[in-house]
């Protein structure tokens, strides 16, 4: 998949993965690698921006498999931003999607 692509939406993907339930750093990576492949590298940086942007609050968990995990927990300001991205993404696909229908029925004429 197109870096680029992967680089706009990794934001919308951390901040909806933290709307649900408090996470850790590695989790979010497992579970967006899930669906789009990313570095975990790509992640980290983002989550540091975020939190000092406070859109998280972290906080300390032990772990039964090492030593304790920082969690990211979602503010009320990170909520409110992630339902702009959400109306600003679903703008967005809606449009893009339209031009390549447009495109792809051209093509077929």
């Amino acid at each position: 998949m197109n870096v680029q692509f992967k680089k706009g939406v990794l934001e919308l993907c951390v901040l909806v993965l933290l709307d649900k339930k408090d996470r850790y750093g590695y989790e979010l990576v497992q579970k967006i690698s899930d669906q789009i492949e990313i570095s975990e590298g790509s992640v980290y940086p983002l989550l540091r921006r975020l939190t000092k942007e406070e859109y998280f609050t972290t906080y300390l968990k032990e772990s039964t498999e090492g030593p304790s995990r920082k969690y990211y927990q979602l503010t009320a300001k990170g909520r409110d931003y992630l339902y702009e991205l959400i109306d600003e993404w679903n703008e967005f696909s809606r449009g893009v999607n339209q031009l390549i229908k447009e495109g792809v029925n051209n093509v077929e004429e």
